[in-house]
């Protein structure tokens, strides 16, 4: 993890999962812009999704994301994150599906192609229109873009 990393998961709303007083399991939600279809989009983007190697699988991924996404089906347009392969199948499962256009990033010179994170942003839908052969695009931040 880099410091941006870090800076990406702060502010938002924060899901801590714990077991006998002890944290086992962390995720965030915070606010991004996306743009997509011609507009740009609230998105609620989630980060920082981790729980202690001896503590895998046995729920605590699903306890932590359940309310993040009910608060990006309330609060936001959609939701988005950028998956690890370890992370992929949670997501899958529980309903997000992997963005199959292209994915740009906002610069100060203008959208910069991200092509080696194609695949790998999953989009839970939360009320915007999507159209899924369209491209999307985030805002820009310093570390990774998405």
């Amino acid at each position: 993890m880099i410091e941006a990393d870090w800076d990406h998961a702060l502010g938002g709303m924060h899901a801590i999962a714990w077991e006998q007083g002890d944290p086992v399991g962390h995720a965030s939600l915070v606010q991004r812009r996306l743009h997509h279809g011609g507009r740009w989009l609230r998105a609620g983007y989630v980060e920082a999704v981790a729980v202690r190697a001896d503590r895998r699988r046995r729920g605590y991924g699903s306890a932590l994301m359940a309310p993040l996404e009910e608060m990006i089906r309330r609060a936001y347009e959609l939701g988005a994150l950028g998956a690890t392969e370890e992370g992929r199948a949670l997501y899958l499962a529980r309903g997000w599906r992997a963005w199959p256009g292209a994915t740009w990033a906002m610069s100060a010179g203008g959208p910069v192609r991200t092509e080696e994170e194609d695949g790998h942003v999953l989009v839970l839908e939360a009320g915007a229109a999507l159209d899924w052969s369209g491209s999307l695009t985030c805002d820009w931040r310093d570390g990774d873009a998405w």
